[in-house]
């Protein structure tokens, strides 16, 4: 599958990967400053996502593939890849995978155990709107505010709002596979994959998805891991402190 992207800078290939339901958008402003640190950026859009094709076949293996792929075609033959949330799961499948293929890594709250299905509120939102009905964006937003209070989370699904046609909504992601298919989401990193090469793993101080007791299982697959915390953050820590994570990744990618 061919991946939408956006491309900035010149120098040493960085991929960034976003969470589920997101898109590379959510990243272009940090993915910008790493442009002018002496990085090739690649925002990507996974499968289902964004500008990227839609498809029925939603594994991380298969999104593996995508990243495989991806890098045959724009021939980067090493790259430094950062991945959040479920982008963490296919950087760090990837890694595991295709270790010769990865230089850095960085994993942002996330880890490689099993994760229960915790969406259903939002995928409850987002299946609450009728485009049948060619809602506006402010009637779009209102009934997503019925089922998700947090502002800020609403936002970030509705940056994938776009106009089919005139008058005419749509969502960008591929919700149809998402309601079928969310068990994908939470999936353990294999027991027996390995990667021995530096990672960096950021978790959020307000963030519960990488707790201490996790570290046993973060180095059983990455021995050479350090696992650091960025304050004042959640699950989205890149955009609720954009500032303290720029600064983390830009030292470790330097390093």
């Amino acid at each position: 599958m061919e991946l939408y992207s956006r491309i900035e800078g010149e120098g040493k290939p960085l991929l960034i990967i976003h969470g589920f339901l997101g898109m590379s958008d959510n990243w272009k402003t940090l993915g910008s400053q790493f442009a002018l640190q002496g990085f090739q950026v690649h925002l990507l859009d996974m499968r289902n996502h964004g500008k990227s094709p839609h498809s029925e076949d939603f594994t991380y293996a298969a999104m593996v593939q995508d990243v495989y792929e991806y890098c045959a075609q724009h021939h980067l033959e090493s790259v430094n890849l950062i991945g959040h949330s479920m982008g963490g799961k296919i950087a760090m499948l990837f890694a595991t995978t295709y270790p010769e293929k990865v230089e850095k890594l960085v994993v942002a709250d996330i880890g490689p155990k099993y994760y229960a299905p915790h969406h259903q509120t939002i995928l409850a939102g987002l299946n609450a709107i009728d485009f049948s009905k060619q809602p506006s964006r402010a009637n779009v937003e209102e009934t997503l505010s019925l089922y998700i209070k947090d502002f800020g989370t609403r936002q970030f699904l509705l940056k994938n709002l776009y106009w089919v046609e005139p008058g005419q909504l749509s969502f960008r992601f591929n919700l149809d596979v998402f309601n079928r298919k969310i068990e994908t989401i939470g999936n353990a990193l294999p027991f027996e994959n390995h990667f021995d090469k530096s990672t960096l793993f950021l978790r959020g101080d307000k963030s519960d998805y990488i707790l201490d007791s996790d570290f046993e299982t973060i180095r059983h697959h990455f021995p050479d891991a350090e696992i650091r915390t960025v304050k004042n953050a959640g699950h989205w820590l890149h955009a609720e402190n954009p500032g303290d994570f720029y600064e983390m990744v830009l030292d470790y990618l330097k390093k």
